[in-house]
């Protein structure tokens, strides 16, 4: 693992149990799902599974540069936990879990804790480093808003059209 890592947390609550809000992200089209709209990012390729060893190619551009990003699954402790790490892709490290704490009452807190390194070293914390957290937040606020409105309106199981 490499040094000096940057770490990003997002918490948010869902009125659901933590079985409910994994066996939602475990669905086919969940990841597709939680894409926000403005992101040019693609699967291309998906085993359909979390377990370890599983993998995710996703296909789009950061702005006029093609970006490939292969991610392998890592963990997977149903129904609490499961992560990622890149394989290959935008950043110099990636590695991300996905936890569904339960509040106990009845809910769920889910909490997506990445640590990852911009490219290009020093250089790419410099110059990237705000402009990349700005972009996991929007990022993962969308996914999280996504994932509640979907699992509270009870559309979790239509999952491959996004609330609108």
């Amino acid at each position: 693992m490499p040094s000096n890592l940057l770490h990003y947390i997002k918490e948010s609550r869902i009125d659901a149990s933590p079985a409910t809000v994994f066996t939602f992200h475990e669905s086919p089209d969940a990841l597709r799902s939680l894409i926000p709209p403005w992101e040019t990012m693609k699967i291309v390729e998906s085993a359909g599974s979390l377990k370890p060893g599983s993998r995710v190619v996703m296909r789009g551009s950061s702005g006029l540069i093609p970006v490939r990003w292969v991610a392998i699954h890592t963990e997977y402790e149903p129904p609490h936990l499961f992560a990622d790490r890149q394989e290959s892709g935008p950043f110099a490290w990636w590695y991300h879990r996905h936890r569904f704490l339960d509040d106990g009452k009845g809910g769920t807190i889910l909490r997506d804790e990445v640590e990852y390194l911009p490219p290009l070293g020093a250089l790419g914390r410099w110059i990237g480093g705000a402009l990349i957290r700005q972009k996991l937040d929007k990022m993962f606020t969308y996914r999280h808003d996504i994932t509640k409105s979907l699992i509270e309106s009870g559309r979790a199981g239509n999952v491959s059209a996004p609330p609108g």
